[in-house]
This record gives C-alpha cells, structure tokens and sequence, in this order.
C-alpha cells in the first residue's frame, strides 16, 4: 500500500486532479451535468499561488488523520522544510509545496479535501481538479453568498488565499 492508497478513500468523488482512474474528462462531464440540472451561475475558486501558501502545520495535521507513522510524519515533514536554492543560498522554506515530484499533487489533494467536504457539507454542486475548483449554483444571488462564505472559509480555515 501507497501513501497516496491510504487517502484515496479519505478524497471526494468531485475531485479529479492527480488521481488514478479520474481525469479531465470526467470532471468535465460532472460539470455539464451540474449545467443541464440548472446550476447555470458558477463560482471559479483560484487560490493564488497555492504550492507557494500552504501552511505546513495544517497540512501535517491532514496527513497525521490518516498516517500514524511517525518516520513517515517525519520525513514529509523534512520534505516540506527543505530549503529553496536561489543564486546558490538555501533559505528555509517556511510555507508552500515544493513542486515537481510525486508527492507535491498528493499533499495537494490532501490539504484541500476540506475544502471538498465543507462544500459537500454546505450541498454545493462542485468540481475540484488539483487547485482549480468551480462551484455551481443557480442564481447570481447564490453565486456570490457561495464565493463570499467560502473565501472566508478558505482563508480563515486552511489559511490560502482567494483571488
């Protein structure tokens, strides 16, 4: 068994971005469905520099919900501390996802699978893939309550910000 094995069944169903077995398409055609049953108002989520902002703390409580090992804890841990090189300095890395390998999609899903049940919570018609997500709803009222309730939450709560 994976890391990533250990959280497939912990992920939602609308979210499709670097998961085996879901792709583009699919979340497409979620979408189109959302669009036919009527949710013709959408709410685009852009989380500004996401793998540049993300908390560290809160994501390692994500991870520790479901891994209890503590050599694993410690080594993403590490993983997420190691420095960034510019000009030939190391300067620590304090926050963000270090992109480009296997393991930076993963702690993506991860960190925003809160976000996925916070909609579902609130019975929001969605589609997440990676950082992207879109939010259906049927009237230009709805669309901004929805975008103003759930920045705040994305804000306050995983600690990202909304463009």
């Amino acid at each position: 068994m994976t890391i990533g094995d250990a959280f497939e069944d912990q992920f939602s169903d609308k979210s499709y971005g670097f998961r085996e077995g879901r792709n583009c398409r699919q979340a497409v055609q979620r979408a189109q469905k959302y669009i036919e049953d009527g949710n013709r108002w959408v709410v685009e989520m852009d989380l500004s520099k996401f793998f540049d902002r993300v908390n560290h703390d809160i994501l390692m409580d994500r991870v520790s919900r479901v891994i209890d090992d503590k050599a694993i804890l410690k080594l993403i841990r590490r993983y997420l501390n190691a420095g960034i090189m510019e000009d030939g300095l190391v300067s620590p890395r304090l926050e963000g996802v270090p992109q480009g390998s296997p393991l930076s999609p993963l702690l993506s899903n991860i960190m925003l699978t809160d976000l996925d049940r916070e909609l579902e919570t609130r019975g929001l018609n969605h589609v997440r893939y990676a950082d992207d997500c879109n939010i259906y709803v049927k009237s230009e009222k709805a669309a901004q309550r929805v975008l103003t309730n759930i920045t705040k939450y994305v804000e306050e709560t995983l600690k990202l910000r909304v463009n």
